[in-house]
Order: structure tokens, then C-alpha cells, then sequence
């Protein structure tokens, strides 16, 4: 990858470069070369299969087992790189292996049929509404409890010791897309939750990988967490977040308590302001105002930080479309509910297809955003 770090662990340039050049990586199912050739042949997108990629040894969860990553080829030249959700940890109570609080192996169940509930969702590729359906995908698993974005291994006690190395992994799914699509000329970065939070970020790290390439974001199910400064710098010291931030120009001057979350989109489009920004919410999403309450960034009203956040980004001179659903469900891109959802009258299947095909669609926010729950 073409970035430089800044920071003061310049010496993990070497660590970091070598885990994300993918020319270690293996194919660890057979059939990878017979699934190719069938895409390539025309098959049903829905009989293409997904293969598992050994990741280089120093990319690892957060226990220090194996990482591995997946892809799907379908269509050469439209690819959705995904970054998969599963909670966060910032302390030795949260970050407990077995507390519960967030993925410690790297499995693709959610994409691969192996778990209790069949794919859904965009990953749901025999649903002729799937917009995605056609698509090549990069999965990129998560364990790292950093929001894809650590480079650090923190020893929360004497006896737990985690490895924050999710920018490791992502940029092993970002490198396999760069050397495998080369002549893409659509990618869609997205993921859900914690995998939403690196989305934009991960969209100028493509940009700057593939320049010619059409970059769209849409990051579902993180935008209730603020720009507060003093919590941007104490958890990104835990998980090393400043450690990769990119050369960009936009950058520059940037201190540990000023790299966000709402500002990965903000930096992000400023360094590219042809990447297209989207962002889906619930108006009241449970599982974020449960790790708002855990890092002390619980701002009061959820929608109200919401809409605060969109401004923030948009003030700051970056577009991004939003999608606000009425209620607390936490995510949409991976439920049977993203073809069912419907908010003032639009649908957001038809919402997200219109997006990514290109169109320039109006915000959807609820009008009566409460949920039974909360009432």
C-alpha cells in the first residue's frame, strides 16, 4: 500500500507492510480455480462460492489465533469490500477473552451459510432484488476489538494480553482486492457496526490504490458515536489508531485526539471528493447506545447525535447520504429486513439500489422515530 505512517511507531512500517502484501496469501479451500473459471463462464451468481485466504501470520485476532479473510468473484469489474461488525473492547473488563463484549476468532458465517442462519441481506445472492447479487466480494473477518482500524498489542493486565492489529487484516483484504481487480472500475466499500466505522477510511486507501476506480461508501449502523476528543485519544492510544494514518494532505498537522470516527469520512472525502459517502442508522440503535454508555460518549438523545454527526461531516464540506430508520435494530445490511424496510414512504432497498447504481438520492430520515420500546 502507498501510505505512509506517521506517529511516533515508525518502526511498525516494516510489520504492517509485510502483513498486507498478499503474496504469502493461499487459497485454503479447494475449488478457488474452478469457481473463478465458473464466473468467468457465466454461472449463477448465487452457485459462486466463497473462498477462505490465509492471511500472513503477523495478521492475527485478538487472542493471537489465525486470521483469515474470503472472497467471492463474480463480476471482475464491480467488487464489495466488506468489513464485518462484532463489537469493540477498551478495557480489561470489556476486552476479557469470553466477556461477550466483542469477536475474538475470525469465522465468515455470516457470509458462507455455516452458521445457524442462512446468508441474508446483500448476502443473500439468489434474491433477485440484491442490487449486490453479481457482484465480487472481499470479506474481511473481524476479532481485533478495534474497529478495523488498531495497530497495537495492548497488555491490559499480566495475564491478558490483545492483539488490536485490525488494520493489519483490513489492508489484507484491501491488497488481495487491489492485486485481484486490478481493472475494476466499481467498488462498493461498506461493512455493518463496527465494520461500518473503517468504511470511509478504507474508501480513500482504494482511491488512492485504484484512482480510476468509481469508490462509493456506505457505512451501516456507526454513526451515533461523536468526535470527543479526549475519548479519540485515550482509546486510540489502546489500539494504536494514529499509528496508520495515511500521508494524505488533509492530514497533515492531525493530532491522536482529532482522528474520529465522524472524521474518517470527513478526511476521507476531502483527500477524494469523488468518493461517493453514504451512511443507514436507526434512530435508536441499542447496541450503539450500549457502547456509547461503555466509552463514556453517550452525547443524550441518539438521533440528535446522529443528525449532529451528519453535519459535522457535511459542514466540514463532504456530502454524505443518509438513510435514518424509525426504532432500535442494530444493522440492515445483513437481515432479510434490508428488502422489507420501509421509511416515509421509501423503501430502502430501492434506496441503496438507486445509490448504487450511481443516482444522487435524497436523505430519508423518520419522521416518528421512536421505537415500542422506548415509548
Amino acid at each position: 500500500m502507498r501510505i505512509r505512517f506517521i506517529g511516533p511507531l515508525l518502526a511498525m512500517v516494516a510489520l504492517v507492510s509485510a502483513c498486507a502484501g498478499q503474496s504469502d496469501a493461499t487459497d485454503t479451500r479447494a475449488g478457488s480455480t474452478a469457481t473463478t473459471a465458473a464466473a468467468a463462464a457465466g454461472v449463477a451468481s448465487s452457485d459462486v462460492e466463497w473462498v477462505e485466504h490465509e492471511a500472513p501470520a503477523d495478521c492475527k485476532c485478538a487472542d493471537g489465533s489465525a486470521f483469515t479473510y474470503w472472497s467471492r468473484r463474480a463480476d471482475p469489474q464491480r467488487v464489495v469490500l466488506f468489513f464485518q461488525g462484532g463489537g469493540a473492547c477498551f478495557s480489561a473488563e470489556t476486552c476479557s477473552f469470553g466477556s461477550g463484549t466483542y469477536k475474538q476468532t475470525a469465522d465468515a458465517d455470516q457470509v458462507t451459510g455455516n452458521g445457524e442462519q442462512p446468508p441474508a441481506g446483500i448476502f443473500d445472492f439468489a434474491n433477485e432484488e440484491n442490487p449486490f447479487r453479481d457482484w465480487s466480494f472481499v470479506f474481511v473477518p473481524y476479532c481485533t476489538g478495534d474497529v478495523h482500524i488498531g495497530d497495537n498489542v495492548h497488555a491490559y493486565t499480566d495475564d491478558l494480553v490483545v492483539n488490536h492489529v485490525g488494520f493489519r487484516n483490513a489492508s489484507a483484504g484491501l491488497d488481495y482486492l487491489v492485486s485481484e481487480f486490478p481493472d475494476a472500475s466499481d467498488v462498493f466499500v461498506t461493512g455493518s457496526s463496527a465494520g461500518g466505522v473503517p468504511s470511509p477510511l478504507f474508501g480513500g486507501l482504494v482511491s488512492d490504490e485504484l484512482p480510476d476506480v468509481e469508490v462509493s461508501v456506505l457505512s451501516d449502523s456507526s454513526g451515533v458515536y461523536p468526535d470527543n476528543p479526549p475519548v479519540n485519544a485515550a482509546i486510540g492510544a489502546l489500539w494504536g489508531t494514529f499509528n496508520n494514518v495515511p500521508d494524505w494532505p488533509e492530514n497533515e498537522g492531525l493530532a491522536p485526539e482529532d482522528w474520529s470516527i465522524p472524521g474518517l469520512f470527513t478526511q476521507a472525502g476531502l483527500h477524494d471528493p469523488e468518493i461517493r459517502m453514504a451512511r443507514y442508522d436507526a434512530a435508536y440503535d441499542n447496541v450503539q447506545k450500549m457502547f456509547s454508555a461503555m466509552a463514556q460518549v453517550d452525547g443524550g438523545d441518539q438521533l440528535a447525535v446522529v443528525l449532529a454527526n451528519e453535519a459535522q461531516i457535511e459542514d466540514a464540506g463532504v456530502a454524505v447520504h443518509s438513510y435514518i430508520a424509525p426504532g432500535d435494530q442494530h444493522t440492515i445490511l445483513g437481515r432479510p429486513e434490508l428488502y422489507t424496510l420501509e421509511v416515509e414512504g421509501v423503501p430502502f432497498i430501492d434506496w441503496l439500489t438507486r445509490y448504487v447504481e450511481g443516482d444522487d438520492v435524497e436523505d430519508v430520515h423518520c419522521v416518528d422515530c421512536i421505537s415500542a420500546a422506548d415509548e
